[in-house]
């Protein structure tokens, strides 16, 4: 008699015992991805990276470097606007209603040069009244990333544009400035502070 035949009915009727077998990866599967990667691989290498910027935004850190003019030694106010202050105030100076706060004809801006120099270089914080609307942001400081020249520059084309006609500013009035607050450590709260300034 078998072994087989041995068993009793309730025995025959179980399966057998589950293993751990090994289950290889389909080879399409495989084949697939190794396709994608090799296309990858290959797009990567002859995509042409020194084309035109107008092909996309391949600037880098020397694109956003102040360049002064060889002539004169003037530093492009218009580009540091365009590379450290756009983002919020907007190409127009007008800002972001209850955001950031416009530029354009600002009592902030057209007032006495120490007030937009004292703004730029070490921030404001709180509530800021500007042109009758209240805005509470975080502007933020300026002053070990900016040099003198670079400050007056930025602040003599934002008080000559935008419908302001306030006088220029030179760098001897921001070190001036510079010099006087020196020791501050945090920004300016708001109205607050900047009231006594104006």
């Amino acid at each position: 008699m078998s072994d087989f035949s041995k068993r009793t009915e309730a025995q025959q009727r179980e399966m057998s015992e589950p293993y751990e077998g090994n289950r290889p990866v389909p080879w399409l599967v495989l084949i697939l991805v190794g396709a994608a990667f090799a296309w990858s691989l290959a797009y990567i290498g002859i995509t042409h990276q020194g084309g035109p910027a107008s092909y996309g935004d391949r600037r880098g850190a020397a694109d956003f470097a102040v360049v002064a003019s060889s002539a004169s030694g003037v530093v492009d106010g218009a580009q540091i606007y365009a590379t450290q202050c756009l983002a919020c105030h907007q190409a127009s100076g007008a800002g972001l209603p209850g955001v950031f706060p416009p530029l354009a004809q600002s009592e902030w801006v057209a007032g006495k040069a120490a007030l937009p120099i004292q703004i730029v270089l070490h921030g404001v914080t709180g509530d800021l009244l500007v042109n009758g609307a209240t805005y509470n942001g975080l502007m933020p400081t300026f002053k070990d990333k900016l040099d003198d020249a670079e400050i007056a520059a930025v602040l003599t084309y934002i008080r000559r544009s935008f419908g302001n006609a306030a006088d220029g500013i030179d760098a001897a009035a921001v070190a001036a400035q510079r010099k006087a607050t020196g020791a501050r450590t945090s920004p300016w709260n708001g109205n607050v502070e900047l009231q006594a300034l104006k």
